[in-house]
């Protein structure tokens, strides 16, 4: 799937990012409504589009941040243009003191996905520890974006998956919420 997805044009990669922040957003986000992103790696799909937009009808937003191998992800409060440090692999993330928060809607990066809401992610489950504890403690909304090209018939599953309730891409929006 990232041979598949590094073939896309890059020109291709950025008008896919702009018409899914292009749509309306499939839910509704009340002002204040945080909601984490993350920053792209190499060929993974910008959500910062998406991200800006939602920002701009008055979401808080957060990024991503590892604890530690078999632990979930920590989503610290981000704001464009706020300072980023480089954590593990090289990925962006919010400085050290930026604050904790638990989001009400997920925008999640995939390597592949299934009209199950499954996903295929990159092996450590980082996101399918960090969406089974938050939905541990309340509702929210995983969404996860992705080029239409990454969609598969069957994504493999273990019971530690967590499903997505939502899948953007440059083609549709699939709502995977009764799947």
């Amino acid at each position: 799937m990232t041979v598949r997805r590094d073939a896309l044009p890059a020109a291709d990669r950025q008008q896919a990012a702009e018409a899914i922040a292009a749509r309306p957003f499939p839910i509704a986000i009340p002002p204040g409504a945080l909601v984490s992103g993350f920053m792209p790696l190499k060929s993974e799909i910008n959500p910062l589009p998406l991200m800006r937009k939602l920002a701009e009808a008055g979401a808080k937003l957060a990024l991503p941040v590892v604890a530690g191998k078999g632990l979930p992800l920590v989503m610290r409060a981000w704001t464009f243009g706020a300072p980023l440090a480089s954590g593990v692999w090289g990925i962006r993330e919010p400085m050290p003191d930026a604050s904790a928060v638990d989001p009400d809607v997920l925008i999640v990066p995939l390597l592949a996905f299934d009209r199950r809401g499954h996903r295929l992610g990159y092996g450590a489950g980082y996101y399918d520890m960090t969406l089974a504890a938050l939905r541990a403690k309340k509702p929210i909304v995983a969404v996860g974006i992705a080029y239409a090209a990454q969609e598969v018939d069957t994504v493999p599953t273990t019971p530690r998956d967590a499903r997505l309730d939502l899948v953007l891409t440059e083609r549709e929006t699939i709502d995977l919420r009764s799947a």
